[in-house]
């Protein structure tokens, strides 16, 4: 039986029983397996990929779309190509469909120095940068006057709302599933209002720190340095560049520069949302 061409071969949407093959092909490009975070991806978002036919995933994206009826906003992560695949349109072939599926809705992504020129090819335009940071929290320095403590159930409501203002769309289908995702969820108080909160969720040896919505830098620090005193993990987080007075401090305190990603746009030139409050997000993943 002759084998199929590549262009042939239907992309179809992919399910949480695709969680493992979805691993396996991080690991075949030299990615971590990141179980957990596809796991999370593929129920809030929507998968897809192409098969290969002598098994596994050929090729792999993930879309997170935000807004309760029509999308205000598309994130696209995960874009993926096995190793044996890679430089033949696989990759251009699952972007073109999945930006075209999204029809007048803005998309928006994260882009390694390697995946930016097919994104460029497309359309996609640099509207902003965010730097990877990683190491173990080393305390010290003023303490923070900011109160942190667990979120609860009762919170939800209050980060609902506030999430909506900063990231400028809602995200309640990602904001309700972080109890069961991240290790920990904390929040930022003054007078009896939040005034921020982040999430810290495992991902092989480490704790993402993400999202991090905070009225300010020191809010933020706030939050960081409660989250960091309940892990014994490495932290990681992705904090957009603008913020530099944040990026300064967690450096003092250990962690360090290990990557930078483009922020690309594609049908919107500025990200909707504040940015000034809005210091990371979940993952790059889902934007």
């Amino acid at each position: 039986m002759p084998t199929p061409s590549l262009a042939s071969l239907p992309i179809r949407r992919l399910t949480l029983r695709d969680q493992a093959a979805c691993a396996d092909l991080s690991e075949d490009r030299g990615w971590p397996r990141e179980e957990h975070k596809w796991g999370f991806l593929l129920t809030a978002g929507k998968g897809y990929g192409i098969d290969d036919p002598d098994g596994g995933l050929m090729s792999a994206c993930v879309v997170t779309e935000y807004g309760p009826q029509a999308p205000a906003l598309a994130a696209i992560g995960m874009v993926l190509v096995a190793g044996r695949h890679a430089r033949q349109g696989v990759g251009r072939r699952l972007m073109h469909h999945v930006v075209s599926a999204r029809g007048t809705t803005p998309v928006t992504l994260h882009a390694t120095p390697h995946g930016s020129p097919l994104y460029e090819e497309l359309g996609f335009k640099v509207t902003g940068r965010a730097e990877m940071v990683l190491g173990r929290f080393v305390p010290g320095g003023p303490e923070p006057r900011v109160a942190t403590r667990a979120a609860t159930a009762e919170d939800l409501t209050a980060i609902l709302r506030l999430d909506e203002q900063v990231f400028g769309a809602d995200r309640t289908h990602i904001i309700t599933r972080l109890p069961a995702f991240a290790d920990q969820l904390r929040v930022a108080e003054e007078g009896g209002r939040i005034i921020g909160y982040a999430g810290a969720w495992p991902n092989m040896d480490t704790h993402v720190v993400g999202p991090l919505i905070a009225r300010d830098t020191s809010v933020a620090q706030a939050l960081i340095t409660s989250l960091a005193a309940h892990t014994d993990r490495p932290l990681r987080t992705d904090i957009d560049v603008r913020h530099e007075e944040l990026l300064a401090w967690v450096k003092v305190r250990g962690l360090k520069s290990v990557a930078f990603n483009s922020v690309m746009s594609y049908g919107i030139t500025e990200l909707p949302g504040d940015w000034r409050r809005r210091f990371a997000p979940v993952t790059v993943a889902a934007g």
